[in-house]
This record gives C-alpha cells, structure tokens and sequence, in this order.
C-alpha cells in the first residue's frame, strides 16, 4: 500500500519500520505487518484529504479523520481485534514521528480501539497435553518425520516455546543442553531449563535425521532438507486432534498455554512463569492462565499480605 505514497511519505514510513527493526528488534513478519498497517492508514488519509497528503497535512490530523478511518475498516469487514492491532500501529507511527519532529499528536494518540471480547486461551488437560504428543508421532510412516514431530512439541509443552522460537533453534545445539538460551519477541533473551524428556526426543529426532545437522543451519527440516515451517506443525497437530476428539482450539500455540497453565497448577509462581514465557507483562501471563482462576485466587491469597487471613 505505501507504494501509492509520495516519496517523502514512503521514506517517513521507512524510517519508522527501520527503527522498529534495528531499535527495538520487530521480527520481519510484524515489520510487514505494520508496514502494510500504516500505509493503509497514509493511503487513506491521502484520498480522504483529497490528495493533499502532505506531511503537515498528515501531522494535523484530529478525531474526525481518525474516526473516519476506522468506520471505513469497520465498513470493509475489518473485525474489531483486527482494527485495534492496526490502530495501535498508527499511533506507535506517529509516537515515533512526534517525538522526532516535536509536534503534538495527542488526537491520534488518544483515540480508542473499539472494544472487542477477549478470547481466553483454553489449553489442553495434562492428559490431553501427553495424548496430543503421543498421537503426533503416529502421523507419519517415516520414522525420523515422526520423531521430528513429537521433537517440536514436546518443546512448545515442556518448555513453553512459541512455534516460532522452537523452529528457529540451531542445529548447533545438539546435543540439547540442560539450559537453552531462547532470543524471543522485542528481541529479549531468556533462559530455560530443558526437561530430560524434550531432551530425549531431540536427540532421538537428531540421530534420525537425514540431513546435515551442522552449526548454522536449521534444527528442524522439512522432508527436502530446508527449514521446517509453522504451518507443518499445525498440520500434524491438526490431525492428531481430530483422532483424539480433541477441540480445534488445540493448537500449537496451546501447548504453550498449557505448559504455563499446568506449571501453575502445580504449585509454579507466576512471576517465574512470567520469565519462563518471555512476557513483558504479568497480565500477559495472567492471561494464559485464566481459564484457571481458582488458583490464581489461591496464588494471591497465599502471597499478597492484604488477602492473607489474621488469626
């Protein structure tokens, strides 16, 4: 979309991409996203005005531009979470710009994303968690596809790995270390300890393996050799839940909802959980966890001195 922009408004909206990259470490994916987001946005705003997109034109923006924007997304079918995302991109853009070129943006920065019911992470019981794991490696004949397979979840389980982190491992690694060192999102590094069973399946994934697992090349292949991607993981889940009858919420980002949600359960602090999953805020972590707020009441209780009981 910033291809239909002038020149001046592309570089302002390359700069603001470069500093998401090289400041604060977006991944490409979401640097593309708000790329795509924002020049949406300037590609607007440039016809709203009637062509008269200027950069002064675009810093005088008030409400009424604003609401405009969103009724028209709303009117193309854009849902209310999606619609957030995008507009929480437009005011981190113009954050960005504000602070560079010292003008006041506080009428884009105050708008309010249109309320939208959050959806609660549901994730599997400890024996859903262990059948899911169980029933990927019986997905395919090949017996190093199937290791592969019961490899990269048991990680998202026992670990509580994105998809993303789990795959973007080095084959450098093995054998798998006790501690792993995992760079996540915003490019924050955390350690996590490696249990002896996510541990085993790797190794036994890794003497399976036909391909060079040498340093500097993916951990987990494809079928030809290249990096194994996201949506092959998906796929195999898929298929073991519709065997097992288990919901389509069991996804593999709900391995890792259920990797926080069960070390809860067992007595886990939710800050050291916090940590665990990489999450910049608690209330992230809550999140993951909320399906389960009798224990959640249970961890306040025991560890706020407001809610604890006096003799």
């Amino acid at each position: 979309m910033s291809l239909a922009l002038s020149p001046v408004l592309r570089d302002l909206l390359e700069g603001w991409l470069t500093h998401e990259r090289a400041i604060k470490g977006a991944s490409g994916a979401t640097v593309a996203a708000y790329g795509a987001d924002v020049g949406g946005f300037l590609v607007f705003q440039a016809e709203h005005l009637g062509g008269n997109a200027t950069p002064a034109a675009l810093r005088r923006l008030g409400p009424r531009e604003m609401r405009a924007w969103m009724a028209g997304q709303r009117a193309r079918g854009v849902g209310a979470r999606s619609l957030a995302r995008r507009l929480s991109a437009v005011k981190g853009f113009y954050k960005w710009w504000a602070e560079r070129d010292g003008f006041d943006a506080s009428a884009i920065l105050s708008m309010r994303a249109p309320k939208h019911q959050r959806r609660l992470p549901r994730p599997l019981t400890e024996e859903g968690a262990s059948d899911m794991i169980a029933s990927v490696g019986e997905q395919d004949a090949r017996d190093w596809v199937s290791a592969r397979d019961v490899a990269v979840v048991t990680l998202l389980y026992g670990c509580g790995l994105r998809v993303s982190e789990a795959l973007g491992l080095d084959g450098g690694l093995i054998p798998l270390p006790e501690a792993l060192r995992i760079r996540g999102k915003g490019g924050k590094d955390r350690d996590l300890p490696v249990l002896p069973a996510a541990r085993a399946a790797v190794d036994r994934y890794a003497a399976l393996c036909p391909h060079d697992l040498s340093p500097g090349t993916p951990l987990f292949r494809g079928i030809r050799g290249g990096a194994l991607g996201p949506r092959a993981v998906a796929r195999v889940m898929e298929k073991a839940r519709l065997q097992l009858g288990l919901p389509a919420s069991a996804t593999p980002h709900a391995m890792r909802h259920s990797f926080a949600t069960h070390l809860l359960n067992a007595g886990g602090d939710l800050r050291a959980i916090q940590d665990l999953l990489g999450h910049a805020s608690l209330s992230t972590t809550q999140a993951y966890t909320a399906v389960d707020s009798t224990r959640l009441l249970e961890v306040y209780a025991a560890a706020h001195p407001s809610a604890r009981k006096r003799p």
